[in-house]
């Protein structure tokens, strides 16, 4: 099987594991095409009909990195998946564009279904793009405005009164792999350049090169309220996305899980109103 055969065969493999609505589109009830139609993903990824038709028949010509960034938007592509698409295709694998800063429906609803614990979702450059409501009411209850958890430890003043310089190492690190997979975002580019004009410490802490995985840590945030909080932050990855989701939990029995239950009532009792 030649290359523009095996690209053609992935193309249509992940045309017809879609459905309309799995890209935004309104279903029709009597619908019989399987998946999406070649005119759906010609439409959503800006592109003629009879290009991308030429490009599922094995005739088409071979497609530009802007064309294969498309289609993988379109399929919703892991990145792994779009390296191999631009392999099918005998295309350069160009670095993404930028880090993907929605969250999907499945991990969103997990969030809801968690009681006394706190969960937030960063995406690679540490945007909070989603959280419950313990989150906000632990962490400061500002997220409607989307804060920037690298920001605020850097350039605000942490909630942690123990951990803060590890959790500064850990930031950093995910920073500087955040660089290296998207190094033309320009959103990663004036967060890195206002770290480094506002803290000398961030400066600091990038020049050492730290690495560090993802994992379970115990910390103790400064509640205004609520007073000291000593809980378990252990991280999710969501590879597909390059994003993290943190739960914050308290032991079982401690003043701290108390504290938690009651901001957790608060909140329900609020939102009741």
């Amino acid at each position: 099987m030649t290359g523009k055969q095996e690209l053609a065969r992935f193309l249509r493999g992940r045309r017809e594991s879609l459905v309309p609505a799995d890209v935004g589109l309104a279903g029709e009830p009597s619908r019989r095409t399987l998946g999406l139609r070649r005119e759906e993903v010609a439409e959503l990824a800006h592109m003629s009909v009879d290009y991308y038709a030429r490009l599922e028949q094995s005739r088409g010509p071979r497609p530009s990195p802007r064309i294969l960034d498309a289609l993988a938007g379109v399929f919703r592509l892991t990145p792994a998946e779009r390296t191999h698409l631009f392999r099918l295709a005998g295309t350069p694998v160009t670095p993404l564009a930028a880090p993907v800063r929605t969250v999907r429906p499945h991990v969103a609803d997990l969030l809801c279904r968690i009681p006394d614990t706190a969960a937030v979702v960063t995406d690679a450059t540490y945007d909070v793009i989603a959280w419950n409501p313990l989150a906000s009411a632990v962490f400061g209850g500002d997220f409607d405005a989307r804060p920037n958890l690298a920001r605020r430890r850097f350039l605000g003043r942490p909630s942690e009164s123990s951990s803060a310089e590890e959790f500064g190492h850990i930031v950093v690190s995910r920073l500087r792999r955040a660089a290296d997979r998207y190094p033309y975002d320009p959103g990663l580019a004036r967060l890195l350049a206002e770290l480094r004009a506002g803290s000398e410490e961030f400066g600091a802490i990038w020049e050492t090169g730290p690495v560090h995985a993802p994992g379970h840590r115990t910390k103790t945030l400064t509640h205004p309220q609520a007073g000291p909080l000593r809980v378990n932050c252990d991280v999710l990855t969501v590879p597909h996305d390059d994003q993290q989701v943190v739960f914050v939990t308290a032991d079982p029995g401690t003043p701290s899980a108390r504290a938690l239950r009651q901001l957790a009532a608060a909140g329900r009792d609020f939102s009741e109103r």
